[in-house]
């Protein structure tokens, strides 16, 4: 039997819960009367759990699993990537919303099918790309969004370091052809074994290092990229020329680096770093898809806006 839960304002007190959690309190409806009840305590937002009033309705976990399977894209990719795609569309979409509990793995591999070690690798990867957040004792629930920062224009990093009137250089660390992975082929909006460039580059600012340039590259809209001398010439340079952008996104986050990042920027293991993850398009096909990471104490964002 499906319940469905709603929402009603009451005054409440002597109320002790968790950031995520239930709890069992006493409520006053406007001090008439007083009932022993169980709230949903979310983000500083209390909701009383009312079966008969009909307002504001809560979506339980097992009925965020209605659609789901219908949901799933039709397309040769593993199952686990298929279940990613499916969840990830609700979470965009604000089918499921912020801080709400999602259906555990229990329950889905009940309700789809699946085997659980596909559902557990598809709610982890989720939940390593900060899309979910798990709560030990409670359950996984819809992450809050980062913060964006808009960044309007892709500059030569080389231009860059030379406006501000110091020499760049850089060094080669990696740059083969190979066959796109899962995830690759996702990021790319491409398919498995797709052929690609892998890339990662270390740019200097004078003498030291302000940049790891991690980059796949579609091979079929650049496909001279490995025989390039990134020595000399800047990635966006060449990739500029032969499929100019129209279209880039970024994402742009606070991170720690790990240890060999650390050992490539000359950093020490505390001091956070600035990740630009962009992707940028020619016409209907991305072109390519590129990890940006510098020392917080040597980068800076600046951007200018009119009224």
């Amino acid at each position: 039997m499906k319940t469905t839960y709603f929402v009603r304002t009451y005054y409440f007190f002597k109320i002790d819960v968790y950031e995520y959690g239930f709890a069992t309190v006493i409520y006053s409806d406007f001090l008439t009367h007083s009932v022993e009840c169980k709230i949903y305590y979310v983000s500083s937002k209390l909701y009383l759990l009312d079966e008969q009033t009909e307002q504001t309705s809560m979506n339980s976990p097992s009925s965020l699993l209605e659609n789901l399977f219908s949901d799933l894209p039709d397309t040769s990719l593993p199952i686990y990537a298929k279940l990613k795609q499916a969840i990830s569309l609700k979470i965009s979409s604000g089918e499921w919303e912020v801080n709400q509990r999602v259906p555990s793995e229990a329950e889905v591999v009940n309700a789809l099918g699946m085997s659980r070690m596909t559902v557990n690798r598809a709610l982890r990867e989720l939940t390593a790309e900060g899309l979910l957040v798990r709560h030990q004792g409670l359950g996984t629930f819809v992450a809050k969004k980062k913060s964006h920062s808009a960044l309007f224009e892709v500059h030569n990093i080389a231009e860059e370091i030379a406006l501000r009137g110091n020499k760049h250089y850089s060094e080669l660390l990696v740059l083969e052809p190979a066959k796109a992975t899962v995830e690759e082929a996702m990021t790319l909006g491409g398919r498995t074994n797709q052929d690609i460039f892998r890339s990662v580059i270390l740019h200097y600012e004078n003498d030291l290092p302000i940049q790891i340039e991690e980059r796949i590259v579609n091979a079929c809209l650049a496909p001279d990229y490995a025989k390039q001398n990134f020595d000399t010439n800047t990635t966006n340079e060449y990739l500029m020329k032969v499929a100019p952008m129209t279209e880039g996104e970024h994402l742009v986050e606070a991170i720690l680096p790990n240890e060999l990042e650390c050992q490539r920027l000359q950093i020490s293991a505390n001091e956070p770093c600035l990740q630009i993850k962009r992707r940028t398009w020619a016409g209907d096909d991305i072109v390519t898809v590129a990890r940006l990471l510098h020392p917080g104490s040597r980068f800076q964002l600046f951007g200018h806006f009119g009224r």
